[in-house]
């Protein structure tokens, strides 16, 4: 759906962001009872594993209907389940990184729910070249509407920040963290990609 020469790069750094959330789920799940509640770092891992997998989606496919409302539904309940986290949190830091999840959250959630308006340029034959049955039919492509424009302008900022952010937690971490929080900061850059192409 989008460009083809991202499509491939966004799958790889998707594909190596959910593994690494993936590996590091299965190492703090490793001895530990399977009746045991997931912990908040493994929540996080779990978030980041369907994210990652989101996101490799609406790389190939324009996700919209009940599909992508259903992704609404899933990423709006992990997002609610972060926020007894941030009461956790020890320290400013850990508070910091706990919002950086929420706010990709939500930006997953305007990313599902506005991708037909981002892309409604692109749907009809415009700046990706797919021409479908509309665009044959002789539809005009409507341009993005000022509101949406400016939103995702705000969830590219955020999700640039919160790459930023992770970075310095990178560089500043224990070293058993750093492979995490660079992933983090992939997804972060990754989301603020995506989101740049969809409204292009």
């Amino acid at each position: 759906m989008l460009e083809t020469p991202w499509v491939p790069v966004l799958t790889i750094v998707f594909l190596l962001t959910g593994l690494v959330c993936v590996g590091d789920l299965a190492i703090r799940r490793r001895n530990v009872p399977r009746e045991q509640a997931y912990s908040d770092a493994e929540l996080i891992d779990i978030n980041h594993a369907v994210m990652s997998a989101a996101m490799i989606l609406m790389a190939w496919l324009m996700v919209d209907g009940v599909f992508a409302w259903a992704q609404v539904a899933v990423f709006g309940i992990l997002a609610f389940a972060l926020l007894p986290a941030y009461l956790r949190a020890r320290g400013t830091s850990e508070r910091v990184d706990v919002l950086g999840h929420v706010t990709q959250n939500v930006a997953m959630i305007w990313m599902l729910a506005a991708m037909p308006i981002l892309m409604s340029e692109m749907a009809v034959g415009g700046a990706s070249g797919h021409v479908h049955g509309v665009a044959a039919a002789g539809a005009v492509p409507t341009p993005t509407p000022a509101w949406a424009d400016m939103t995702n302008v705000v969830f590219v900022v955020l999700s640039a920040t919160g790459a930023l952010w992770w970075l310095y937690r990178a560089a500043t971490t224990r070293s058993g963290h750093r492979l995490h929080q660079l992933s983090c900061a992939v997804m972060g850059a990754g989301m603020a990609t995506m989101l740049l192409l969809m409204n292009t």
